[in-house]
């Protein structure tokens, strides 16, 4: 571990990106942090290169993902189905079982050493999952956790009703993260119809828009968001 921690976070607004491209994108951030701490395991402290933090932001077009422990059934519909309602479908390395992303939901992929700021995976989970219970707190929405269920769920304390609003599925490496989470700001939630969501078949799912009744500034989630991210982490956020 480097003995000096780098707080500095590049934060990246991709905008509306293909999954691949966002993936790859992401992918090269994940091998570079890796790289250097590679290189940094056998050199002297004092000549350890710190390593970089990201927080890349973005929207997908519809896209169903499943991650390495999913399973193929979760998703309902076939390949010429996909063609018809206009989604792809990856099966990829991240945790987690099938979601869907899509334009509307703000996509978040932290790409952080976390020898920079803690080395605790299940903090790391919870605090990602605090930073969106305290923006959809800001605009009018009360989320919290369900024991035992990854995510965040609107009216958590009645589990048979309760409403996921934001999934979860990280992958790590030497206490690199890549993937992350998914906020329904403005989503279509038509297309969660067409999948299991994270495998669990008795829980709906919602956005800020379908809970508040009207659709939301996505930028302005977007902003409350980052700095809710940053502010539990200790980032010291750069924009890009």
């Amino acid at each position: 571990m480097n003995s000096v921690a780098n707080k500095k976070t590049r934060y990246i607004n991709l905008g509306l990106i293909d999954y691949k491209d966002a993936w790859d994108y992401q992918t090269d951030l994940f091998q570079r942090v890796l790289g250097v701490k590679a290189e940094n395991r056998s050199l002297q402290d004092n000549q350890q290169r710190l390593t970089d933090n990201f927080l890349v932001f973005c929207q997908h077009p519809h896209v169903y993902t499943l991650g390495k422990s999913g399973k193929e059934e979760n998703l309902l519909v076939k390949d010429d189905e996909l063609k018809v309602i206009g989604a792809s479908y990856y099966h990829i390395n991240r945790g987690g079982d099938i979601t869907y992303h899509g334009p509307g939901q703000i996509v978040g992929y932290p790409i952080i050493d976390l020898e920079n700021f803690f080395t605790d995976i299940h903090k790391y989970m919870r605090l990602l999952e605090e930073a969106v219970i305290q923006t959809v707190r800001e605009f009018g929405v009360s989320a919290g956790r369900i024991p035992g269920l990854t995510g965040v769920w609107i009216n958590h304390n009645e589990k048979e009703s309760a409403r996921k609003i934001c999934a979860l599925g990280v992958k790590t490496s030497r206490w690199v993260t890549m993937h992350g989470f998914a906020l329904n700001v403005n989503t279509d939630l038509n297309y969660f119809s067409h999948i299991v969501p994270c495998g669990i078949d008795d829980k709906e799912v919602t956005s800020l828009q379908k809970e508040l009744g009207q659709a939301v500034d996505l930028s302005a989630v977007e902003e409350v968001l980052k700095n809710k991210i940053a502010d539990l982490f200790g980032m010291k956020l750069e924009l890009s």
